[in-house]
């Protein structure tokens, strides 16, 4: 499982990838249109791969026993909840097929969508077809929130990424392991997959609203803003840098200020309220800069930690036919060096 290395070889035309976190309630559906969606493009060699991140329900139970009716189904199972764009890179890093359709199992995009990506990748000969909303959904919220990430993002970051981007996209082989050889430790998939390259091209997508709550909290939306921006970017240290020097040059002035006043008129007092909000103005951006600047040595410590981004506890796949090589279920030590 190393993500310094490319994936295991490709022996599938087509691989589909997603996580389950509380899906159990979207998995009949969500496996019975992927079985529809390869049957539409004529696709009889391919894998389904469901990564279990920690499910709290019985989605891994359920996800292993279709096996029995979907010999394609490989349920790749994490030994905690790692987090989605983790447990996506595990299902990127463990799948073998030619072309890999990444997708949601939560059903706001059907995996019906397979041939419109697949039509939208042949037409174009690009090497990554990604789908975004060409208007958000939700509530006012939901909009609001969104809006506000990519804009913040693409302002504060050099990589670029399309507002309103969704997880769903079908990529090529080439692609898939060319980002799982970036190494990173601190995940935004959305910025790494921008950051590889390649020719993408987006498709417009109409997401539906989930059943139920989503686990995508202001918290976590919060946290995954930080982390994206500050896993992309040193542009906050810069403007820190720089709001930092034109306080001290506007307490430098004032300063002269109060000394014209003091020598000219005598006016001790002057002023006072007014110093004491630059004071409180300038200890409060210290504070901030102190945690920005804890926020990227908290990404340095976790990049050169050497930690594995993932562990598999077990991997259920089936039988391999003669002259593929199997997939591994324990893994060497030395397999995590470069993860």
């Amino acid at each position: 499982m190393n993500i310094a290395s490319p994936s295991l070889p490709a022996t599938r035309a087509l691989s589909i990838v997603s996580t389950m976190y509380r899906s159990r309630a979207f998995l009949e559906r969500f496996l019975a249109d992927c079985l529809r969606a390869v049957d539409e493009i004529g696709c009889t060699d391919f894998e389904i791969i469901l990564v279990n991140d920690g499910s709290p329900d019985d989605s891994v139970q359920y996800a292993i026993e279709r096996r029995a009716d979907i010999p394609e189904l490989v349920v790749v199972d994490l030994s905690r909840n790692f987090g989605h764009h983790y447990a996506m890179q595990a299902g990127l890093q463990h799948t073998r097929g030619e072309l890999v359709f990444l997708i949601d199992c939560d059903l706001e995009v059907s995996p019906l969508t397979l041939s419109e990506f697949k039509r939208k990748l042949d037409a174009t000969g690009c090497d990554m077809v990604y789908g975004y909303q060409e208007a958000r959904k939700g509530g006012v919220f939901e909009k609001a929130s969104g809006g506000f990430f990519y804009t913040t993002f693409n302002l504060l970051s050099d990589v670029k990424i399309p507002e309103n981007l969704a997880t769903e996209r079908i990529m090529t082989r080439r692609y898939v392991d060319a980002l799982l050889r970036l190494g990173d430790r601190n995940l935004f998939l959305g910025g790494m997959m921008s950051w590889t390259g390649f020719e993408q091209v987006g498709l417009p997508l109409a997401k539906k609203q989930r059943e139920g709550k989503s686990s995508y909290t202001l918290l976590r939306r919060i946290h995954l803003m930080v982390n994206a921006v500050s896993s992309f970017s040193a542009l906050p240290l810069v403007w820190l840098f720089n709001i930092g020097l034109m306080i001290t040059s506007a307490s430098f002035l004032y300063l002269f200020y109060l000394m014209a006043r003091k020598v000219f008129f005598d006016d001790a007092m002057l002023g006072f309220t007014s110093m004491m909000a630059l004071m409180a103005l300038s200890l409060g951006v210290m504070t901030t800069g102190m945690g920005i600047i804890g926020i990227y040595l908290g990404k340095v410590f976790t990049q050169v930690q050497n930690r594995p981004t993932y562990i598999v506890k077990d991997i259920h796949r089936g039988v391999e036919p003669p002259g593929v090589r199997p997939a591994k279920v324990s893994l060497p030590s030395e397999q995590y060096e470069e993860l």
